[in-house]
């Protein structure tokens, strides 16, 4: 019963869209507050129905409600609940439905916390999400039921997909969906500041807010992601320039390009019409992410669907969001006051650099990951555009950047010194320099990359401190003053340096594991041992184990220190899923410290040995420590006094001023 009744909460839900995407529209063309009114319990009331439908197939996923079709195909009554859970949106269905939910979230979001937001505005940027709304929502209805049902109902499902029964999973998606949905308030935001014809300060700091949230959990996304690719999949790789990981990360470049610009408009009154646009693009890329995964058009372990008439719908979304804001764009830019000049060497101009970058290289992502399937569309010629292609074209146009970072701090608004900035940053420069000396003559003389790479990554860390220490009074006031400065400064300040420090340490892990890592692949007997790096690694043997929905062979191995001393035990697997008939690896891990021994096991050989992998991999944990730290300054800067207030009220004699003059 709980089944139908979630079936019907989303289609009153779709319902409800309907008029959220309508009535307030009409009522800010006709200045109608009563209409306008209707957008907020609409909001906070498809949230609710939404809710319920969620929980209704969450509730038959740990019944193991197998009249369920998505059930079914989905679970099995041996998974333990943690997966039967996570099962929920481990499948096209249930992952959109997951999307949904997070969009009419974030609408009721906006209803409960935006009373500070003009009325106009507020009723605009609500419809747009009832409209986004309304779209997936029959999307789901008319393609994707997630509670179709069975007749008669099967004893026993099929499971879910072995490589989603990870813990991984359980983070992953949430946290993805919540930075690609997220954006879809930037989205609404802009087209709501279309519609008004007119876009202020006031605007950049209602939109920052939403679009630093969506950033950080977009961020913790796309890392958690890589981890579980990294230790679920057995290949030892941390990313592979896959299509649908460039589909995750093509948001995250406009989204960061889209807060940088978002800062100088409220800042200085500037790059308005850009930041807009800019807006607009995020979330049409957070679109065709969304394509690309259920189009069918890919083929990766990352997709959910593979159905064509899917595609086709959620293209035509694709091109009725993208194509009517980009056209609404084009009709109204010109309407938008232009902004305010500056000099080049400022901050403004620090970040409009930043910027070009960004969106530069993003553009360089986007023809990597689609000409392959444009050129399979006309020619019907199959060929992949893969790491040599990203690294030639992406990696020049972020050096700059990453090389560019600490000076948009410490430069001043309107018009900045540049000797100044310099001298502020002396001393990060020489640490990072004398940490790249050190690494080509006492590491690793083969490649400049690896020093260079270093040097960058320190510069990125050593500068974000500099810029705090440098506004604390560093050097002109005592310990104990400079102390109480550094904590008085605002926590948006405070969260800009860890989010920069943090793509400092992200860098150092990338250039650490890809130039300094070693790779061992040998075949080994019980007793045979593997020297690698520093360390010496010891095969005792194999041993079987039964899981609830699997059985594994287990290769335990010991670890040695070059002394001799024994470090541990690392046990690699290899597990066979019954009632899905799939094998998988689960590679062994042993952190020490900021690096990883990493050990993967192949198949057996006719002579009884067994082939095994091993790599050791240098700092490579700092890659997903970076990202956590840029989450938490992202979190830092959101808590920030100012975000938190955001725009003043207006009085309601103003509110009356106004309406008189329409």
């Amino acid at each position: 019963m709980s089944v139908e009744l979630g079936h019907f909460a989303l289609i009153l839900a779709f319902a409800l869209s309907l008029v959220q995407a309508s009535v307030p529209l009409v009522g800010a063309r006709l200045g109608d507050r009563r209409l306008m009114q209707i957008s907020e319990p609409a909001a906070m009331t498809g949230f609710a129905l939404i809710s319920f439908a969620f929980a209704a197939l969450m509730l038959a996923y740990v019944q193991s409600d197998f009249s369920v079709l998505n059930v079914w195909e989905n679970s099995h009554s041996a998974k333990p609940l943690l997966f039967k859970l996570t099962g929920t949106w481990g499948n096209h269905e249930g992952s959109m439905l997951l999307w949904v939910l997070i969009l009419a979230l974030f609408g009721a979001m906006v209803a409960f916390f935006g009373s500070n937001l003009p009325p106009s505005l507020r009723a605009n940027v609500l419809a747009v999400q009832g409209m986004i709304a309304s779209a997936f929502l029959l999307f789901i209805l008319a393609t994707s039921n997630p509670f179709a049902r069975l007749q008669p109902a099967p004893i026993e499902g099929r499971d879910l997909n072995p490589i989603l029964q990870d813990v991984g999973l359980a983070v992953h998606p949430p946290l993805l969906y919540l930075g690609y949905v997220g954006f879809s308030i930037s989205f609404s935001f802009a087209v709501a500041a279309l519609l008004d014809g007119r876009i202020d300060a006031a605007w950049a700091r209602w939109v920052r807010p939403w679009t630093l949230a969506a950033w950080a959990f977009l961020t913790g996304g796309i890392a958690m992601g890589s981890y579980w690719a990294y230790y679920e999949l057995g290949w030892g790789g941390f990313w592979f320039w896959d299509p649908v990981e460039n589909a995750s990360f093509l948001p995250w470049l406009s989204g960061t390009a889209l807060l940088h610009s978002a800062l100088v408009m409220e800042k200085r009154g500037a790059l308005k019409i850009w930041t807009v646009l800019l807006a607009i693009l995020t979330f049409s890329l957070s679109l065709l992410g969304t394509f690309l995964v259920r189009s069918g058009v890919l083929t990766s372990v990352h997709t959910f669907a593979s159905d064509p008439a899917r595609g086709v719908f959620i293209l035509a979304i694709l091109m009725l969001f993208i194509g009517g804001a980009l056209a609404l764009f084009a009709w109204r830019a010109s309407a938008l006051a232009p902004g305010g000049l500056f000099h080049p060497i400022s901050r403004e101009g620090a970040l409009v650099l930043n910027n070009l970058l960004l969106t530069t290289a993003a553009a360089t992502v986007l023809v990597g990951t689609l000409y392959p399937l444009l050129v399979e569309a006309v020619t019907g010629d199959k060929i992949s555009v893969g790491a040599p292609f990203f690294n030639l074209t992406f990696v020049p146009l972020f050096l700059p950047l990453l090389l560019a970072m600490p000076f948009g701090p410490v430069l001043a608004w309107k018009r900045g010194d540049l000797v100044a900035a310099t001298q502020r940053l002396h001393l990060a420069f020489a640490v990072a320099a004398i940490a790249g000396f050190m690494v080509y003559f006492l590491v690793d003389r083969a490649t400049a990359f690896a020093a260079i790479g270093v040097g960058i990554g320190l510069w990125l860390v050593c500068g974000a401190i500099a810029d705090l220490a440098v506004k604390a009074g560093a050097g002109k006031v005592g310990l104990g003053v400079g102390l109480r400065r550094l904590w008085g400064l605002p926590r948006a300040m405070k969260g800009t340096a860890l989010a920069h420090a943090g793509m400092g340490l992200t860098v150092l892990g990338i250039v650490c594991v890809t130039t300094l890592e070693a790779e061992r692949i040998v075949t080994m007997q019980p007793g045979d041992r593997v020297e690698i790096s520093d360390f010496s690694l010891r095969f005792e043997g194999m041993r079987p184990f039964t899981g609830p929905n699997y059985s594994e062979e287990q290769a335990f191995f010991t670890l040695f220190s070059s002394g001799g001393r024994e470090i541990g035990e690392i046990v690699s697997s290899k597990r066979f899923y019954t009632a899905r008939g799939m094998p998988t690896t689960e590679a062994g891990i042993e952190t020490l410290l900021l690096s990883q021994l990493y050990v993967s096991i192949g198949d057996a050989t006719s002579a009884g040995g067994l082939v095994v992998r091993v790599w050791w991999k240098p700092m490579v944990t700092l890659i997903w420590l970076g990202a956590l730290v840029m989450m938490i300054g992202g979190t830092v800067s959101l808590l920030d006094r100012r975000l938190r207030i955001g725009a003043p009220k207006a009085s309601p004699k103003r509110l009356a001023t106004a309406g008189e003059g329409r």
